[in-house]
């Protein structure tokens, strides 16, 4: 009997711990709780919704069921699309949007019960639909760059140096912001507020980006056949002038010379003549020994001279005053 009553005691504790097990439950930080019963939503005395804020809760066990939804920051990384510029050209965007649940109620309502893959898709609409209305209006050179294409370097200088504007945050960014202005207010039809849109990558067509590397390469053989003109043309500039001072400086050279030799040569004959000013005699006995050795050194030279030549005067005495030799008739 005794051994019964312990026996349905500890059943009977046992069931109500059960029972007090799926009474309680928890929501974590960073969630909110929908409880629904029989299916349908617990409302409030005010007809709405009821969401669990994070905290021990009480429910009617087996009765009652919680759905944990995540109120904390979500992202959805969209698959790069295809998008049209003003100019009528293709870019593909890869981007990417932050998000978070605001409102529980309406975003278990309109989302299936809180199935957040139809939340990202419903989200991926509205956001497609936003940016291609916004990157519509710019072109490509300002969705790449993020600068109007029609600031000048002179405001563009005027930005950098007021450090209150920064470069590239003009046209791109100010689409972005109407983009997430339009995706917020579209986004709280499900209960859900859009934190950031931002934009990953930027890619053009396979077809377009290949077009476009043909006319850089050739734009840069361009001004690489400009830079090789000038090169040829500043060296064959250099060459001349080379050439020029070389001209210059050997006429120089040939002049300074003629010079050197003129005044040598007007120095020689005031020697000689100075020479022969003072002695007659010596200066002639010397003039006559330089004709010998032009005349007699050659080894092939033959000379057909009278023996009583004034060539020879000074071969019969040293003051080239010799016998006389006779006339011949």
């Amino acid at each position: 009997m005794r051994n019964n009553t312990l026996n349905f005691l500890i059943a009977g504790l046992l069931v109500l711990g059960f029972v007090l097990f799926n009474a309680l439950y928890v929501v974590t930080e960073g969630q909110v709780g929908i409880v629904t019963r029989f299916g349908k939503v617990l409302r409030g005395s005010d007809a709405k919704l009821e969401v669990m804020q994070p905290g021990l809760h009480f429910k009617v066990p087996f009765i009652d069921k919680v759905k944990i939804l995540d109120s904390r920051l979500q992202t959805i990384d969209q698959s790069a699309n295809r998008f049209v510029t003003s100019e009528k050209k293709d870019v593909i965007i890869d981007s990417y949007v932050k998000w978070r649940i605001e409102d529980a109620a309406t975003y278990y309502l309109t989302t299936a019960g809180g199935n957040r893959q139809q939340a990202e898709e419903l989200l991926s609409r509205k956001i497609n639909n936003s940016l291609r209305s916004q990157i519509g209006r710019l072109t490509i050179h300002e969705i790449v760059s993020g600068q109007d294409s029609e600031q000048t370097e002179d405001e563009f200088d005027s930005a950098r140096a007021d450090d209150t504007t920064v470069m590239g945050s003009t046209k791109r960014d100010e689409v972005m912001q109407n983009a997430l202005h339009d995706i917020g207010s579209s986004a709280r039809d499900l209960g859900v507020s859009i934190v950031d849109v931002r934009i990953k990558q930027i890619n053009l067509p396979p077809e377009v980006s290949n077009s476009i590397y043909q006319r850089m390469r050739a734009e840069r053989d361009a001004v690489a056949k400009l830079h090789r003109s000038q090169g040829r043309k500043d060296a064959e500039a250099i060459r001349a002038q080379a050439d020029r001072e070389v001209t210059v400086k050997i006429a120089e050279a040939e002049k300074a010379s003629r010079t050197l030799r003129g005044d040598g040569d007007a120095e020689a004959v005031k020697i000689y003549a100075d020479a022969y000013t003072r002695s007659p005699e010596l200066f002639e006995f010397l003039r006559s020994m330089d004709a010998y050795r032009s005349s007699m050194t050659k080894g092939r030279d033959v000379l057909v001279l009278k023996p009583d030549s004034d060539f020879f005067r000074f071969f019969g005495s040293f003051d080239g005053k010799g016998a006389q030799h006779p006339q011949h008739p």
